[in-house]
């Protein structure tokens, strides 16, 4: 709600009901879930609530938008929930009564705030490519958080993958027809759970300062490694990516030598595939193919760099060749194509390589 508000007073638009649709079907995270969430400190959660609230849909008991206003015209089944709401609470050593009061408060909150929004948004979307439009569908976790493909347990409580994209927005996958992945030329992680080629090094101080790594939610610092060609071909076999997106380029300019991992070395064995075992993942170590690095160069440089290359057509040949032959490797290793390189922040610092 403060990001929508801070909208409409910064452009005077209005999007609830116009731009911005909610689904009917899409679940709330509510009070009683933060609380929740904020028990449990071992995975390294947002503490957003997310994980409850998908505990409570996976257990039948949840409260979706479309809920909403039969829900605050039943007092017994907002007693009933106010009373498990509390005990769930109480069993994990917080005193934090949720009263029926107080939970009807925060629903109508949400239908007055929301209910203009609120839709059928798979009906709205299957209309729209009648039509012919395109759409985008946005992951917006990585996939080694997904919660039946990712390093579990310590990842989130959904999936995260190209699979769930079409299915939770309520149209079917022959719709889709391109699908980007997206990453960075180094890895990053924020939380627990293995990572084998973390860095806490002068390189990963480097990588984490240069590429201002702090998560986007709690501004946790994020751990930074160098790129890992082993999650990255699991990634790419689960989603079925049409083509990557490579990020923050420009960071690694200035390494003397850049690593790439291209296998792992589990007790005393080398493998070339991610292990399922979170156990197995922390002893692995990683094979890495070392390559040249390349000089640093000013954001404003890279700006630069980046937009006479998208004016003249440039793509690969605008990089330094040890950067073109970086992204070649990566190419090689992943089996797909890089159709993008960024190399800043700047909406102009990307690059069009197709």
């Amino acid at each position: 709600d403060q990001e929508l508000q801070g909208w409409h007073e910064e452009t005077g638009q209005e999007v609830r009901g116009h731009r911005l649709f909610i689904s009917e079907r899409a679940h709330i995270i509510l009070r009683y879930h933060r609380l929740l969430d904020g028990l449990d400190t071992v995975i390294g959660t947002t503490g957003r609530g997310i994980g409850p609230t998908y505990a409570d849909k996976i257990n039948r008991i949840g409260v979706r938008f479309g809920d909403v206003v039969e829900l605050l015209a039943d007092n017994a089944a907002l007693s009933a929930m106010a009373e498990r709401m509390t005990a769930s609470l109480a069993a994990g050593g917080l005193d934090e009564p949720i009263t029926m009061a107080s939970l009807h408060e925060d629903l109508a909150w949400v239908n007055a705030t929301y209910a203009s929004s609120i839709a059928n948004t798979g009906l709205m979307l299957d209309h729209a490519l009648s039509l012919g439009e395109r759409i985008i569908l946005e992951g917006a976790q990585g996939c080694l958080l997904d919660i039946d493909q990712g390093t579990y347990p310590f990842v989130t409580s959904s999936v995260t993958s190209r699979g769930n994209a079409t299915h939770g927005a309520g149209i079917h996958p022959g719709h889709v027809d391109e699908v980007i992945g997206i990453t960075k030329a180094y890895i990053t992680r924020v939380g627990n759970g293995a990572m084998p080629t973390e860095l806490e090094d002068d390189v990963g101080h480097h990588l984490g300062t240069v590429g201002h790594e702090f998560g986007t939610t709690t501004g946790r610092k994020r751990r930074c490694g160098w790129f890992d060609a082993v999650v990255m071909r699991h990634a790419q076999r689960v989603n079925g990516f049409t083509s990557l997106a490579l990020t923050k380029l420009d960071v690694l300019g200035g390494l003397d030598t850049l690593r790439i991992c291209v296998g792992y070395r589990l007790d005393g064995q080398e493998i070339t595939e991610m292990p399922a075992s979170a156990s197995a993942l922390a002893r692995c170590e990683p094979v890495y193919l070392d390559m040249p690095g390349f000089e640093a160069l000013s954001d404003q440089g890279w700006l630069d760099l980046a937009r006479n290359a998208n004016a003249n057509g440039l793509g690969f040949a605008a990089l330094p060749q040890a950067a073109q032959d970086y992204i070649a490797r990566l190419e090689s290793l992943l089996g797909v194509t890089v159709s993008s390189v960024g190399v800043g922040p700047d909406r102009d610092a990307t690059i069009d390589l197709c």
